[in-house]
Parts: structure tokens; sequence; C-alpha cells
């Protein structure tokens, strides 16, 4: 008897253990831990940093995103510069006759001469989305947290200079987005009902098949639809909460606000209001981030603008400061090169170009040419780093808050240094930003939804039981994000999105090709309809 009660009494005492430290130090940190142990060799390996020496260090995950960018750049003779107002044009709708298509046989119907498939939908068979709406809805997953916490932390790391090197990181990856959403018009699938499905899945494993490459296409196509699935659930969607809801708690009291300690409901909140749209599918997304995104994006850019024209006198001084620091700075660790480094991070971390997760949104337009979509994706960069986190940097510079002393800051702290920094010229913008932090995090979650589920479905079939157990898992993953504070789970996720970079830029390079055909296909009916 003695030896089965100590038996029995050594089963229960880790689980003893277990719980007292589980009450001392707090359950999610005990999962938050052994998620870290089990998961942190994936981490490092994504964020691992080359050592230059001199205090330098550069994410591996830079080089191919940048020097990929620099790549389709001069292959396509700057298509970034030379395409852009024909890209304004496209939103604006003035090739939308060229462009555009009525009915049409059935789904699959292809382009006369070419093998671009085309759109349907249930109403009027006009197709899914519109240029501007998959342009917002992919600019509501990349336009966020990143523009107004993420600047700020680039410019207190890397000096007023790490802006100029944003904004060339920006115009590069406006190349790397036109070869990625062009191929995923290129080689989307189109159900019979005239649903969408496309994105680097579809492209690896059509595009790849097409050069004799169809087993190297199926093993990339379903290690990005593993990572984007993975990137959903954290990057796309808990982190975006966790820091919504500890904005809003420290702009309700912080430690004294009705919030603290029922996170949850904020969660619930969240995830219902999500629910709502993303069981609607691309078409709902597309109609609320059409409207959410350009309301944001405006609102953000005027309080930039008053700002900067409240100080005009400094504007001057602000850009004297910006080129300087880019070519020569004093006094920031690592130099010109650690400059160049935290601009080119920063621009890479927040326009994902490259990544390939806003094909997937931009592969759902009606059109009838794949580079008409590529050349409309083009701007996404352009508004994410070269507008709004450039407006960021400068109102962070004019007021002085690039300091070395916020070089350490995280996320949620460095959302309150920019907030501080409108505060100093508009006293009550902090309210306006807390909301539009909310609003960024929601358009964010519904994009990066629909993202989740492409690979969901590329990999467990498109049932409507799969659709609907990636969606209340979604929503469940809303709830958990805003109660619980899960350092390794989100670091996972986030490395998870940059690894979707590998198997898309194997496929960008190989594939550049066929999207040169396709651009010159396309401007040759804009020329012939000139005529």
């Amino acid at each position: 008897m003695k030896k089965y009660l100590l038996s029995l009494f050594t089963l229960i005492l880790p689980l003893l253990n277990f719980a007292q430290e589980a009450q001392e130090v707090g359950i999610d940190q005990q999962i938050d831990e052994a998620f870290g142990n089990a998961t942190g060799w994936f981490v490092r390996g994504i964020f691992y940093q080359i050592d230059f020496g001199g205090g330098v260090k550069v994410f591996w995950v830079l080089f191919p995103l940048i020097l990929g960018a620099l790549y389709f750049t001069i292959y396509f003779k700057f298509i970034n510069f030379k395409g852009f107002f024909t890209s304004v044009n496209i939103v604006r709708g003035k090739y939308d006759e060229l462009d555009h298509h009525e009915s049409l046989v059935g789904a699959g119907d292809s382009t006369p001469g070419g093998d671009n498939i085309e759109t349907i939908a249930i109403e009027d068979h006009e197709g899914e989305v519109s240029h501007f709406q998959a342009l917002t809805a992919a600019l509501s997953a990349t336009v966020g947290l990143g523009n107004i916490a993420g600047v700020a932390i680039a410019v207190s790391v890397g000096g007023a200079g790490a802006t100029f090197w944003m904004i060339v990181a920006g115009f590069l990856g406006m190349a790397s987005k036109f070869v990625e959403c062009t191929l995923g018009v290129k080689y989307r699938d189109i159900d019979e009902d005239g649903t969408v499905y496309g994105g680097p899945m579809y492209y690896l494993t059509k595009g790849l098949k097409s050069k004799g490459l169809g087993g190297l296409g199926k093993v990339l196509a379903s290690i990005f639809a593993l990572f984007v699935i993975g990137g959903s659930f954290g990057g796309g969607n808990m982190f975006q909460v966790n820091q919504a809801a500890q904005l809003f708690e420290h702009m309700t009291g912080g430690e004294e606000s009705f919030m603290n300690g029922y996170r949850w409901v904020f969660g619930i909140v969240m995830a219902s209001l999500v629910a709502i749209v993303i069981i609607g599918g691309i078409k709902k997304i597309a109609k609320v981030t059409d409207k959410i995104v350009p309301f944001m994006v405006v609102i953000y850019v005027a309080a930039s603008l008053f700002v900067i024209f409240a100080n005009f006198n400094m504007v001057g001084d602000a850009f004297v400061q910006i080129f300087e620091g880019a070519f020569s700075p004093e006094g920031v660790a690592g130099g010109a090169i650690g400059v160049l480094v935290q601009g080119f991070r920063r621009a890479a971390f927040s326009n994902e170009a490259g990544v390939g997760s806003a094909s997937i949104a931009h592969s759902a337009v009606k059109t009838k040419y794949a580079a008409s979509e590529g050349l409309v994706a083009l701007l996404e960069p352009f508004i994410d780093t070269v507008v709004v986190c450039t407006m960021t940097a400068l109102v962070l510079v004019i007021t002085g808050n690039v300091t070395s002393a916020n070089a350490g800051l995280n996320d949620a702290d460095a959302i309150l240094l920019t907030s501080g920094a409108f505060e100093s010229v508009i006293s009550w913008f902090p309210y306006v930003l807390t909301v539009a932090v909310v609003l960024f995090a929601f358009s964010t979650m519904i994009s990066w939804s629909y993202y989740g589920y492409q690979g969901w479905a590329f990999l467990f079939g498109r049932t409507k039981t799969t659709e609907y157990v990636y969606k209340v898992l979604f929503c469940l993953f809303v709830i958990v994000g805003a109660s619980i504070s899960l350092g390794s789970v989100i670091g996972f996720s986030d490395a998870m999105i940059f690894a979707m970079m590998v198997p898309n830029m194997v496929g960008l390079v190989l594939l550049a090709p066929k999207v040169k055909g396709e651009l010159n296909k396309y401007m040759k009916a804009i020329k012939e309809n000139k005529a």
C-alpha cells in the first residue's frame, strides 16, 4: 500500500509544482515558455542576423527581399517608375472598357489568344472585385501598426537617415509587388460559382509545372500554404488584436482602466465584428476595406500634414537631417550601413513586397489582363511605405522624438511614442489615433483571414465544412490574442510570414519571363485602344 501511495505521490508532485508555478507565474507565461522552447529554433533561423562587425547586424531575410526587388526593377526596366501613372489611370477606371469584361460563357473562360482565366460572379457575371477594391483589400493587410509603431523604432535606432532608405526600399518593393500580383491573376483558379482561388500556391504549382518543374512547384506551394495559415493566426490576427487592446487599455486609464482584467471582452467584440465580415468572403471583405482603408489613410495623412505645416519652419531642417543621416550619420550604432539596414528592414517588414501575401487578394480582381492588376499592385508599397511611413517619420523628426533612448521600445510603447508626437501639436489626436489603430488592426485581421483561408483551402479542400472550421478557429484566436500575452507564439507566426518569402521568391525569379509577356500584351492593348 505504501508503495502505491509513494508512486501516486511521485506522480502528483510534479502536477502540484506546475499548479503552484502557474499560480505564481501565470498560465499564459507557462504556455509561452513551453511554445518558445519548442519553436525557438525556427524563429532564430528565420530572423538570424548576419554580423558584419561594427555593431551592424542584418537579418538574412532582407537580402532575398531587397536583391529580388532590385533584380525585378532592372529586369522590367524600372516599371516601378514608368508604370506609375498607368497604374493610377487603371484605378481611376480609365481602361475599364478595355480591361473589364461583361458576361462570360462560364467560369474559366480563357482570354482569346491567351491562357488567362477570367472571373465571373453570381451577380451580373461581372467579376469578384474591382481594381480599387483589390488594392484596398491588400493595403488593409499592410497599412497598420508597422507604419505607426515600426517607423518610430526604425528612426529611434537608425536616426532620421533611416527614412531615406525606407523610401528607397519602398520604391524597389513596387517591382516585386508588380511581379507577384501579375502571376496571382495569371494562374488563379475559378470555381463554377465564380469564386476565385489565387496566390503563390497556384502560380507555384501551375507556373512551375509549365516550365517542367511540377514537383518543385508542389513542394514550394505546400510549404507556402502552411506558412500563410500560421501567419494568419499569429501576425495577421493575435498580434494585431493584442496591440490594439493594449493601446485601448492605456488610453482608457492604464491599470485603472475598466478593461484591466477584461481584455477578453474586447476580444469577443472584435471577434464578432470580424466574423460578420469574413463569413461573406472576399466580396464582403472588399466592401469593408474599400471604405475603411481610404478613410484611415486620409485621416492619418491629414493629421501628419497638419503637424508638418504647423511646424513648417522646421521642415527644411528635417529633410537635412534625413539626407545627412542617410549618408553620414553621427552617433548611430553601425554608421551608414546600420542606418541603411534599419530603413530597408522597416520597409520590407511593412509592405511585405516579395512575401506573396498581397497576390492572394489581388488575384480576385475582375480583369482580362493579368498585368493590369500587377500595375495596380505596385501602388501598394508606394502608399504604404513612401507615403504613410514617410509621414510618420517626418512627424517624429519634427517633434524631436528621434532619440537613441527610444531604440529599445517594443511596438506597443512605440505606438505611444508616435501618439505623443502628434499630441504635442494636436492635443486630442491620441484618441483619434487609438480608434485608427483599432481600425487598422481590424482591417488587417479580415484581410489576413482571407489569406489564411486560401492556404487552408489549398491544403484541406474547398468544402463549406473546411471553410467554417478555419473561420471559427480564426475568430477564437482573436479572443485569445486580446486576452493573453504570448510573445513566443507571435514571434513564431511573424517568422512564418517572412518564411513565406523563401518559396515565393524562388517562383517569382523563375516566372519573371512569363510576367514580361503579360506586360507586353497589356501595354499593346492600351496602345491599340488609344489608336
